[in-house]
Order: structure tokens, then sequence, then C-alpha cells
């Protein structure tokens, strides 16, 4: 006789539901095996002699569900092997319904030569649904409260949050729920539900749920589905869909107006707006800059989904499979000890990368891969920094300065005798090399110019504040004057930053 394991499924607790076959496997059983006695119908089983032995005990003798739940699969398989009749071991709710156990017994059994017959029986479900009226049709989704992640909602679904077993897990489902939901959103915390006498339904806002002390095995959390824009506007889908809206055809004018090209400078203003606010120590200011790039992404997705070419979903994905795959040491067996072999198993894999589109990387141009539209210094310095892997650089910092203060003098010659053509020519060197000087004392070109034009624009507006205060315009000033006020900015204000 071939070995089995038949698992049946207890119900939600209430003996009027339990089915019919169910019952009489119980009753016709050998020798019956529970996964946990702390279910309703136990009494029940009692009532009627049936006798069991429950695995309650591993969960006190194991520091993870996981590692129950492995060792309730391993004990079963071991007597199904020694037994002379069928195993037959009986779960809450319904063998299929949030039952780790049933899942890996599913997965080993046919490898152990076991035969596993599975009876079903009323989940919690049911009851949820009866219980708590709502219809599943309208869209729903079942989680586990003890892996709750913020990735895992959608407020246009029903959302019924099971194995919400106490007050510990209770906080961390609120917490994970208030990423979405607004703290005064309405849940409702269902315990028993179905089971006559111990059934209770508790209606209140999510910033209580961890208030509650009643919370058990038979516990679950419903969050109704809502379409209002405070919980919805926190997702992903909202974005995509409003920007869907703004480029259709009742959508905005302006919107539907643009193209790559028109977007162009739009995406580098809102790129630069979002550096400015690295250094303004204000994070609600650079979440929304962040915001205006994003929508710049958004935008370019859409004008291409529009024209049948990739949607943002294809720009995800892209993006979620090269993360992935150029992260061998987080996502693989690679190793990596510190950021230089990172970034070394990243210039691997983009080399492979090439190679896989028939590109030979040996083959291409140096200075290749630096884009053409970078600002003119960060682009002189990368130039600069890949000519000099190789060892196209001055060996020493005065080297550099000499090739500076040559340069400045080929410029003032070029004012002196040359053509527009020439100064342009002789400038564009005498930058390139001052690129130069700013990599070799290791600061980045483009920082420091931005602190220059910083300190000049603080320094110009304390100009025009004091005009202002005297009761003057620009054109009511002169050069002397706003001199005199430039050298008192300098003083003032470098007292003010210290």
């Amino acid at each position: 006789m071939q070995r089995q394991i038949i698992v049946v499924g207890l119900g939600s607790g209430d003996e009027n539901q339990l089915t019919l076959g169910v019952w009489k496997q119980l009753q016709a059983a050998d020798k019956l095996y529970l996964r946990t006695d702390r279910h309703p119908m136990i009494a029940m089983l009692r009532n009627n002699g049936i006798k069991y032995e429950s695995f309650d005990k591993l969960y006190e003798s194991h520091s993870t569900f996981e590692q129950v739940y492995e060792a309730i699969t391993d004990a079963l398989l071991a007597l199904a092997a020694a037994a002379p009749t069928p195993v037959v071991y009986a779960v809450p709710g319904h063998p299929m319904v949030a039952e780790m156990t049933v899942q890996l017994l599913r997965a080993r059994c046919p490898k152990q030569g076991v035969a596993l017959q599975l009876l079903g029986g009323e989940s919690f479900l049911d009851q949820a649904f009866l219980s708590l009226g709502f219809d599943p049709i309208e869209g729903f989704q079942l989680l586990n409260g003890t892996d709750l992640s913020v990735h895992s909602l959608n407020p246009q679904l029903h959302t019924v949050i099971g194995q919400v077993y106490d007050t510990h897990t209770a906080s961390d489902v609120k917490l994970t729920l208030m990423e979405l939901y607004p703290d005064e959103t309405e849940v409702v915390v269902g315990h028993a539900l179905g089971v006559n006498g111990e059934e209770k339904i508790h209606r209140i806002p999510l910033y209580e749920m961890d208030r509650l002390t009643d919370y058990g095995n038979l516990s679950l959390v419903w969050v109704p589905r809502s379409n209002q824009e405070r919980a919805r506007s926190r997702t992903f889908a909202r974005l995509h869909e409003i920007v869907e809206i703004l480029r259709g055809p009742e959508g905005c004018p302006w919107d539907r107006e643009q193209t790559h090209r028109s977007l162009r400078r739009n995406l580098i203003e809102e790129a630069y707006e979002v550096l400015e606010t690295f250094d303004e120590e204000d994070p609600e200011h650079m979440a929304e800059e962040l915001g205006d790039l994003l929508l710049q992404v958004m935008l370019h997705s859409q004008i291409a989904a529009d024209e049948g070419e990739f949607t943002v979903l294809d720009v995800i994905q892209t993006l979620n499979e090269k993360l992935i795959r150029r992260h061998p040491h987080v996502f693989g067996a690679a190793q990596a000890d510190d950021a230089a072999d990172a970034l070394a198993n990243w210039q691997e894999i983009k080399q492979e990368e090439k190679r896989s589109k028939g590109i030979d990387p040996e083959a291409l141009p140096l200075l290749s891969g630096i884009p053409r539209e970078l600002p003119g210094l960060m682009r002189a310095y990368k130039l600069q920094k890949k000519a000099a892997q190789v060892g196209f650089d001055w060996p020493e910092l005065d080297d550099v300065l000499e090739i500076v203060e040559s340069e400045w003098e080929e410029l003032k010659e070029a004012i002196s005798i040359y053509s527009h053509k020439e100064q342009h020519e002789e400038l564009g060197d005498l930058l390139f090399s001052v690129v130069n000087l700013s990599r070799f004392l290791k600061i980045e070109p483009e920082e420091a110019l931005a602190d220059a034009n910083r300190k000049f624009f603080d320094r110009f507006g304390y100009i025009e504040q004091q005009l202002r205060l005297k009761g003057k315009r620009f054109d009511q000033t002169d050069l002397q004057e706003m001199e005199s006020l430039w050298q008192e900015a300098k003083k003032v204000l470098k007292i003010d930053n210290t």
C-alpha cells in the first residue's frame, strides 16, 4: 500500500460549518495529528472522543515559524513512512489558505513517494466575507501580517491581512499600513469570525490598531477598498494614471504637445534644481524637486508609449534587471568586500553586456561612453580622468600650473592681436587647463564653480539689500559704492557663515 497523508481543514471554528466529508475522515482516523490544538473545533473532537496529537510543542523548540513548519513537515513524512495506514493531518481553516505546512507537503511528498490528499474546510475568508459584508469580486487581496510589505498594498482593493496573532504583529502591520494610508483610516479588526459566542469585530482608526489587546490565532484585519485621493496619491499607479490623462485626448493641451526634444531643457533644469536642494537642509523641498524630476521620466515614457515604442513599465523592468545583474555580490554568489570591489564588478559586467550585443569593448574609442550633453566642466573633467587612466597625464602639480599660466598668456595675446574666433579657442583651452588643475587638487570643478556662483549670488544680494535700505535703486548708485558694499558683504557674510 502506498504511503499517504490526508490533510483536512477544520474550518473557521464553528462546528456547524464543518463539512461532512471532513467529519467522517476525522472519525475514521487511526491517529489524528493537529498543527495546533488552539482552535475552537478542538472541543468538538474531545467531546466525541477523537484522539489526537498536536505539534504545538514544536513552536516552543524553534525560533521562527519557518523552522516550525519545516519540522512539522519532517515529522509528518516520517510518520507516513512508518504508518501502515494513511496519516491524517488537520489544520485550521482550509488547507490551501495561509497554511505553509501544506505547501511544503505539496512540494516534498511527490519526491518521497507519498500520496497527498487534501479535503477542504471552510476558511476564515468565507466568514470574513459574511461577517464583514464585502464582495471580493470588487477587488480583493489576502496578505500575511507577519511579512507585510508596503509594496503589496493597493488601496483600490479590499485588503484582508491574516495571521495577526498578537499586539506586536498588529503594531508592525499598523506601521506598514500607515506608510500608505492616512492615520485616521477606518480599519476593521475581527476575532473568531463566525464562531458563535466568540466573534468580535472592532471598527477603529488605523492609529489605534495596536491598542487592542485581544489578538489571537483567529484574528484578522480588513482595510476596505477606497478611491480616496489621499491614499491613492501615494502609489506609483496613480502617478502613471495622471500622466496618461494629461497626455490623453481630454488632457492638458500643453502636455499633449510635448516631445522628447521640446522637453530636453526641462529635464536638465529639473536635475539641477534637485542638486540645489542638497545644500538647503530642507527635506520637503528636496522631495518636491525629486518629484519634478520623476515627472520628466514619466512624461518621456508616456510620449514613447503614445508612439508605440515602450512604456514606463519597460523602463522599470530594464532598470530592475540591470540593478540585479550588476550587483552579483548582493543578488548572486559574487563577493565584494569594499566599494572598489563593487565598482570593479559593475564595470566588468558592463563590458560583458556590450559583448553580448556584439560590441567589442576593446575596439571602442577610449573616450566613448562620456555623454556629449554633459555640462562643459563636467565633461572636461571626465575626459581628462579617463585619459589619465592610460598614462596621458602630467606627472606633477607644478606641470599643470605651468600649463595654466601658459594658456593664460596665450589668451591675453589673442585678446590683443587675434580675432574673436581665436579668442574663443584660447579661452576654451584656458578653462580646460583649469579643469585639469582642479582634478590634480581633487576638487570637482562643477562643485567649485557652484560654490563660487552661490557666493556671488549672496554677496550681490547683500548689495541690493543695502541699497534698498538706503532708499536707492541700481540706477541711483555707481560702481564705487557697489564695490564698497561688495567688500562689506565679504566680511559680513563670512562672519554669518562661521
